[in-house]
């Protein structure tokens, strides 16, 4: 008995379906693991500034400014509105503990989901980072403990 129909070009057809899927399910990790590895850079970019800011003189609102600007290329280029603060907490008659606090934001847009947007589901096609350090200023005494509640500069850029 002869067969009608041949099964020449079956594995084409084949992968041909199965590659877009195969793509789909390996790039959902990959954007996730660049969210993260940004989020990680982020977080380096605020301890160095951090310990940069902690080392300084005096800061006042014009240093935290230029500081916050030598800062910001630090951050990941693929973070978009990208911002940095320095504030500087500190009390001119108190004893207690003065320090620096950086912050860095931007928003990462996850192209997957902007993609599945297209079939007019609604994900969130952005997360915002946001990482924070705090660190001791050096140019204080040792005896100040607690820290100190009132913001004397800050710089955003």
């Amino acid at each position: 008995m002869r067969l009608l129909f041949s099964h020449k070009g079956q594995s084409i057809v084949e992968i041909s379906l199965i590659t877009p899927l195969l793509l789909a399910a390996l790039y959902v990790p990959v954007d996730f693991g660049i969210m993260i590895f940004s989020g990680h850079l982020t977080q380096n970019a605020v301890r160095d500034g951090a310990r940069i800011a902690a080392t300084t003189d005096l800061l006042d609102n014009g240093l935290a400014t230029t500081l916050a600007t030598q800062f910001k290329p630090n951050v990941p280029q693929r973070l978009a509105s990208r911002q940095v603060t320095v504030n500087y907490y500190a009390n001119g008659s108190a004893n207690c503990a003065q320090y620096v606090e950086v912050i860095a934001q931007g928003t990462y847009n996850l192209f997957w989901y902007r993609l599945i947007a297209l079939l007019r589901a609604a994900p969130p096609t952005s997360i915002t980072i946001t990482r924070t350090t705090q660190m001791r200023y050096e140019h204080q005494p040792d005896t100040n403990t607690g820290n100190c509640a009132t913001r004397t500069a800050t710089g955003t850029f």
